[in-house]
């Protein structure tokens, strides 16, 4: 594991974009894993920089992101389908065939849809570079503590600290999602390279737990211990003195 400590988190960005770039060019095919949230907003704006400054293609370019609200459509406005819309894919070159995201719209068969996204993964030669924040709990995608292992795509219910922390997203409780469809730690592991990223002095002790402590699913970012190519950008206020 290799670990890489930044000023601040425009210098992470710039770095997590930079390994990513890199990883297109050397593959312009990339199955790329893809998170949301705050931590990768920086990246995918210089993503963008780099698409219209620099020609980064990434019209060949296969995505898949890790995992998305149950019970809501992709055309709401906080889905994560949206989220990756307004701020990645309508600004560069990815074609939406290739773009993947779980569905989550109410009613549908969810169990079925896991099994069909996880197949999805499975037929695309599994994914080149994985792309990861952390909860402060300790949570990789939707993989709440607790989480097993051995886990592929699954419905999950949200710990109440997730709960919590959707509360500035949307317009009332009754609004915020309690379960959400993700990859499972199986299939984060499953990924020929990782790249997590943390920012901000909320995330410290949810990395140093991750980073330094013993694997435990009471952690579910421990995991990325047992693999074998792994690289974690930090800022310097995520880093725990």
């Amino acid at each position: 594991m290799r670990v890489l400590v930044t000023p601040d988190y425009r210098t992470l960005s710039e770095e997590a974009a930079a390994l990513v770039a890199r990883a297109v060019r050397m593959k312009p095919d990339l199955a790329l894993g893809l998170p949301t949230g705050n931590t990768p907003l920086g990246m995918y704006e210089e993503l963008i920089r780099k698409h219209r400054q620099e020609e980064l293609d990434f019209s060949r370019v296969r995505t898949f992101n890790l995992d998305e609200y149950l019970g809501i459509a992709p055309g709401h406005p906080r889905s994560y389908h949206a989220y990756m819309k307004t701020r990645f894919f309508d600004h560069v070159n990815v074609r939406p065939e290739h773009a993947h995201i779980p569905d989550g719209s109410p009613g549908i068969d969810a169990a079925l849809e896991c099994e069909r996204y996880e197949n999805a993964i499975r037929d695309s030669g599994g994914i080149d570079l994985l792309i990861v924040g952390i909860g402060t709990n300790g949570h990789i995608a939707f993989n709440e503590p607790g989480s097993s292992f051995d886990s592929r795509t699954r419905v999950v219910s949200l710990a109440p600290e997730t709960i919590q922390n959707a509360w500035k997203h949307f317009a009332n409780e009754a609004e915020i999602p309690k379960h959400a469809i993700t990859v499972g730690i199986r299939t984060i592991l499953d990924a020929r390279h990782i790249l997590l990223l943390a920012a901000g002095p909320a995330k410290a002790e949810a990395i140093e737990r991750a980073l330094r402590s013993p694997v435990s699913e009471s952690v579910p970012a421990s995991a990325i211990q047992l693999h074998s190519d792994v690289i974690v950008i930090l800022d310097e206020a995520a880093r725990r003195h």
